[in-house]
């Protein structure tokens, strides 16, 4: 399970914070009622998990279902299932199932993160003996850019980390450090307060961009290249855990390019996220995740929860890759929000195929990804793919249920064709599809 880093002191966020979801998968989110002309034929009846815990730990005893029938489902049996779909959270994983992010330089048209021009402290090169020097020195460089973010909510007050990436004073944090604010206050290295104001957010991908008034010594972070991170690389985390300012803890890159996801209830997926086991706590989330030449290679997000106890994993962290918030965050300074998403998008809702799901549709496999929706106009639609077609293998790489399937099209593109092998009734296809970008707009 994966959960962001927050904490009582932080922002309320009912959907994020409640529940978690299991690492590496995409959020379970329901679909929309199937009155749109794209999600015909026919109409399908699906089953919702049991409702998640009103608290954390609360135990909640699974429901038997009711005994399996053959044949499709009425329309009015399908929407009950959609709609407690829709009151619990559960079942059902929408997003039209993207794939990897794969842009990664700032889109056409948007314009550049503007440097400051401040001096800065010299990294110097790692040796076999002076790693403490070096850390020093980036802790040195870095720390002036990690501010610290006080956010007053309707729910009451939160904090959480920020960095700024911009001399304009733009701050890239969290979507949820940031969530439900109705002030934002932002502590600058030096200790200064200033007011700040929301430019605009990003949920998906749980950025935000917030700015400030810039002083005439502000100090400017500079966001190095992600795609170059090798595993085994140390790295430090400075931020602001538990509401301690200036923290600063150190690891290793543990492992690159987890498709993880912050829960149900909450559509954030971060593609390419960095894992780290450099000590992350709550009031970590929006801070720096950097390397030891001084530039800023992640944004410090998610933690890993041991399910069995309900608690954090220790040393199982995530950051968002910088790449990635280069590319969204110059979007929101220029726009307010984001335009290109850059995501891979098939064009599908789907659930997840088990026995007792077959036996009841009368499915000719147990199990893969069934279509419950089509994107109108989407590419699976102009593919000739239907509602009701089971999804077992992308290329050459099978689907057992929804999480394979969004596993399987984290190595594509947009723009890339793939072969989707599904079963429609009893017959066996082969649909080439054209990966579409998914929607910025929700």
């Amino acid at each position: 399970m994966l959960h962001p880093y927050d904490n009582p002191m932080e922002p309320f966020r009912p959907e994020n914070e409640q529940t978690g979801a299991t690492a590496f998968t995409p959020p379970g989110v329901p679909i929309q009622p199937q009155n749109d002309p794209a999600q015909q034929p026919g109409s399908f009846a699906f089953v919702s998990s049991a409702p998640p815990p009103a608290n954390p730990g609360d135990k909640v005893p699974q429901k038997r279902p009711p005994r399996p029938s053959r044949g499709w489902r009425t329309a009015s049996i399908a929407a009950v299932a959609i709609l407690l779909a829709l009151v619990f959270g559960v079942g059902l994983f929408s997003g039209w199932v993207y794939g990897k992010s794969s842009a990664t330089a700032t889109p056409s048209g948007v314009g550049q993160l503007q440097q400051g021009s401040n001096p800065t402290v010299t990294v110097p090169q790692l040796t076999g003996n002076n790693i403490q020097a070096v850390q020093e020195a980036v802790i040195q460089k870095v720390s002036p850019s990690v501010v610290q973010v006080n956010v007053q909510t309707a729910q009451g007050s939160g904090i959480g980390s920020g960095v700024i990436i911009d001399k304009n004073g733009y701050i890239v944090t969290n979507d949820h450090v940031v969530s439900g604010a109705q002030q934002i206050q932002v502590v600058l290295y030096s200790g200064t307060k200033l007011n700040a104001q929301l430019v605009g957010t990003d949920a998906v991908d749980d950025l935000a961009v917030i700015k400030i008034s810039p002083p005439s010594n502000l100090v400017v972070a500079t966001l190095g290249n992600s795609s170059q991170l090798k595993v085994g690389e140390d790295v430090l985390a400075i931020g602001n855990p538990l509401g301690i300012t200036q923290t600063v803890t150190s690891g290793i890159i543990s492992a690159l390019n987890r498709t993880v996801s912050e829960g149900q209830g909450s559509s954030a997926t971060i593609p390419n996220a960095i894992q780290t086991d450099a000590a992350i706590n709550p009031g970590n989330s929006g801070g720096a995740l950097v390397d030891l030449q001084g530039n800023v290679i992640g944004i410090p997000t998610l933690n890993a929860i041991d399910p069995e106890f309900n608690t954090p994993a220790n040393g199982v962290g995530f950051a968002i890759p910088s790449n990635r918030v280069n590319f969204i965050a110059a979007q929101i300074i220029q726009y307010g929000k984001v335009i290109h998403t850059g995501r891979a998008a098939l064009g599908v809702s789907v659930e997840s195929v088990d026995p007792y799901l077959a036996s009841l549709n009368n499915l000719s496999v147990n199990h893969g990804a069934v279509i419950a929706a089509l994107q109108p106009g989407g590419p699976a639609q102009q593919a000739g793919l239907q509602v009701g077609d089971v999804i077992v293998r992308i290329n050459n790489t099978p689907v057992t249920d929804t999480s394979t399937l969004s596993d399987a099209l984290t190595q594509y593109s947009v723009g890339d064709t793939v072969a989707v092998h599904v079963y429609r009734g009893n017959q066996q296809l082969t649909i080439n599809v054209k990966l579409g970008e998914l929607s910025a707009q929700p």
